[in-house]
């Protein structure tokens, strides 16, 4: 079993993803196979960075700044 992140796009009326060449090659995939997915929805990824690295000032401060430097376009 292998992780891999991908993204979800529009096919037709629903959505699907696609599988990387690289893991359809390791995992020896071909059209019909049946594969099973565990789904984790990435959230905001600076939210899950911030939480594993120590700053001298909180994460709520840093993201503030953050959010207003980007209005000043």
């Amino acid at each position: 079993m292998e992780a891999v992140e991908t993204q979800v796009r529009e096919w037709g009326g629903s959505l699907g993803i696609v599988i990387p060449k690289g893991l359809v090659q390791t995992e020896h995939l071909k059209a019909g196979d049946n594969v099973e997915i565990f789904l984790v929805k990435k959230t905001n990824v600076l939210r899950e960075v911030f939480g594993k690295i120590k700053f001298r000032r909180s994460t709520e401060d840093i993201l503030k700044e953050v959010d207003e430097e980007s209005w000043d376009v």
